[in-house]
């Protein structure tokens, strides 16, 4: 594996997919994130620990050196895999962003699952800088 493009991100037609990134991203975000007063190496960090802790989430590869992570998230009942990637970027001196992609790998629609977790992992690791 190796890292991705999050700028080359190829939006399926299918509702089973979920990205949060900063405005102005391309392709066009669901959900706009905002950018952080920390350093992109302290935010990845947090996010990295903070995320790697969900359940049923597995680090699939990692990518210090340009702040990604891959992980398979494994659903509740019937173990259907879900991809999430998650990539910190600087955004100026001691600011960064964070873009997260999260996509099911079965099945049309996910039921909103994609964006419950995006949304759910974005207010933790709010939460977590603002302490």
């Amino acid at each position: 594996m190796e890292p991705m493009d999050m700028t080359r991100i190829e939006r399926p037609a299918s509702p089973n997919t979920f990205l949060a990134g900063p405005e102005g991203m391309k392709p066009t975000p669901d959900f706009v994130t905002r950018r952080q007063n920390l350093p992109a190496s302290v935010l990845y960090e947090k996010a990295r620990v903070l995320f790697s802790g969900q359940p049923r989430t597995y680090v699939a590869a990692e990518f210090p050196d340009q702040r990604q992570v891959h992980y398979v998230v494994r659903s509740a009942i019937m173990n259907f895999p879900d991809l999430v990637t998650v990539e910190v970027d600087p955004a100026g001196a001691d600011r960064s962003t964070v873009v997260v992609w999260s996509r099911s790998v079965y099945g049309r629609s996910d039921f909103g699952v994609n964006r419950k977790r995006t949304e759910q992992w974005l207010t933790a690791l709010r939460q977590s800088t603002e302490r």
